[in-house]
């Protein structure tokens, strides 16, 4: 028989053995558990590596650039109609200079590639710095010395277009922007006051400190602005939406005056328009009635309608933008409500997202994907990447695109825009003069719209900072827009 201290011995065994066993699981667990961690995080990165490559890339501290531009000739930016717009000329020394032949007019949609990096030139860095031509054809350079040709990027943009766009802001601030309503191409943008991008260097100083004229700032999609009367497109549509079978019987008696407890605004310049049904209202741009509309409105439906107009959201726009804003919610206060609805008080928004409303307006209520590159070719003529349009959302139903085209259509014919009427083609659009300071005189001009009606080709807002009414000084420069797109 086993004494008492084999006994005690064996058990003290077992439960050794039994303790080891559990701290083995435990290991063996956690080393699993770290296993599937790093498994996890391998997998992300890979993924993240893979969908940011462009990204990861153009990264100021990615000493791959440097190498990639020690080895490869920058590629040349070319525009829809075959301009070039960007390119590297090479002088009997070897030096390089980045050479933009149309100066101003494309400044801040092509951009620079000194001190940084904006525009297309940041957009296709990735593309632009890199060569896809043949591994011999890069081997024999080497050999010889000689730089490769890096790929060539054709942007969306129309030479013509955004001349006549560039002249016509002239002296003014403010953008202009056009896109294929059909597509999402961008054909122009516009954005005034300008610089030449051959001398970004040379004038940096000034212009980086110059914050009262802000001239590197692409106003056409970074710029916000209240967006004044244009603004009363999305009001009229939530006023359609929440009255879907009485609002044709609207009526508004304008005296030139709207008084709402304390709140009290008028219409622009003390306009008194009388009798106004909701066409009418529209077409004339009438403050009091769209005050009045405003507060028949459930704020919380009309918050709704604002969001599917992509306020308060990202944007799908390739370039660097600014998100646009409307603080309107349930619990708003009158005043809100009514500044809100004839696009005043805390409303912001940029040329850019009010003319991919107006596109989807004019594009049976689908907004197509704005989109700046048509393609990436290399120096062989090999098409590395081409880009197709695509939906993006729908933001209004059909019918309620063809109601919002009729009444921006009577806008043209009998309204603020009546200087587009009578051309060649017919048009619709809104106008619009947003306030900006405490002096009621001081606005900023505004008109988007489209043409022609009957089947939208392009859309264009315009812009005009501190000038006056939209009528009066937006609507004419889009009129030399639409003019010369359908001289063509």
């Amino acid at each position: 028989m086993k004494s008492r201290e084999e006994k005690e011995q064996n058990r003290q065994i077992k439960e050794w053995k039994k303790a080891r066993r559990k701290r083995n699981r435990e290991l063996y667990l956690c080393t699993a558990g770290f296993l599937v961690l790093f498994a996890v995080l391998f997998v992300y990165l890979t993924d993240y590596v893979t969908s940011n490559h462009e990204e990861l890339f153009n990264n100021s501290y990615n000493s791959r650039q440097r190498v990639l531009a020690a080895q490869n000739r920058r590629g040349t930016i070319y525009s829809a109609d075959g301009e070039i717009l960007a390119q590297t000329v090479t002088d009997e020394q070897g030096n390089e200079t980045r050479e933009y032949p149309f100066k101003e007019v494309f400044a801040h949609v092509v951009g620079y590639t000194a001190k940084g990096k904006t525009g297309i030139e940041e957009l296709e860095n990735y593309n632009l710095i890199n060569s896809d031509i043949s591994e011999k054809d890069k081997i024999d350079n080497e050999l010889a010395g000689i730089k490769n040709p890096g790929n060539d990027v054709y942007a969306t943009l129309d030479t013509k277009l955004q001349k006549i766009a560039c002249d016509a802001l002239g002296a003014y601030q403010g953008a202009i922007v056009v896109t294929e309503v059909k597509t999402g191409r961008i054909l122009a943008m516009v954005s005034k006051p300008d610089y030449d991008p051959n001398n970004i260097a040379a004038i940096w100083d000034k212009v980086s400190t110059d914050t009262e004229n802000a001239v590197l700032i692409n106003r056409a999609t970074q710029g916000l602005y209240p967006p004044g009367s244009t603004f009363k497109i999305v009001t009229a549509l939530a006023y359609i939406r929440q009255n879907s079978d009485t609002w044709q019987s609207y009526s508004y008696l304008c005296n030139g005056t709207y008084v709402n407890g304390e709140n009290k605004i008028s219409c622009f310049h003390g306009s008194v328009h009388g009798s106004v049904n909701f066409m009418e209202s529209l077409a004339k741009s009438c403050n009091c009635s769209f005050a009045n509309i405003g507060m028949s409105l459930d704020r919380g439906q009309f918050e709704d309608t604002i969001n599917s107009l992509l306020f308060n959201q990202k944007l799908p726009i390739e370039l660097p933008y600014n998100q646009t804003s409307v603080e309107l919610s349930q619990d708003s206060s009158d005043e809100d409500l009514i500044q809100t609805s004839i696009g005043q008080g805390k409303t912001q928004i940029s040329p850019m997202q009010l003319n991919m409303i107006t596109a989807a307006i004019a594009n049976e209520g689908t907004l197509m994907t704005p989109y700046l590159i048509d393609k990436v070719v290399s120096a062989e003529g090999k098409i590395i990447q081409k880009n197709s349009p695509s939906a993006y959302q729908q933001l209004l139903t059909k019918e309620e695109a063809q109601i919002m085209t009729t009444l921006l259509e009577d806008v043209v014919k009998e309204g603020t825009a009546r200087k587009l009427n009578d051309r060649s083609y017919t048009a619709a659009g809104k106008t619009g003069s947003a306030e900006f300071n405490q002096v009621k005189e001081d606005s900023h001009a505004w008109f988007t719209g489209f043409a022609p009606v009957e089947d939208p080709e392009i859309a264009v807002t315009v812009i005009v900072e501190k000038i006056g009414s939209g009528g009066d000084y937006a609507v004419p420069l889009a009129g030399k827009v639409f003019d010369a797109y359908f001289s063509e």
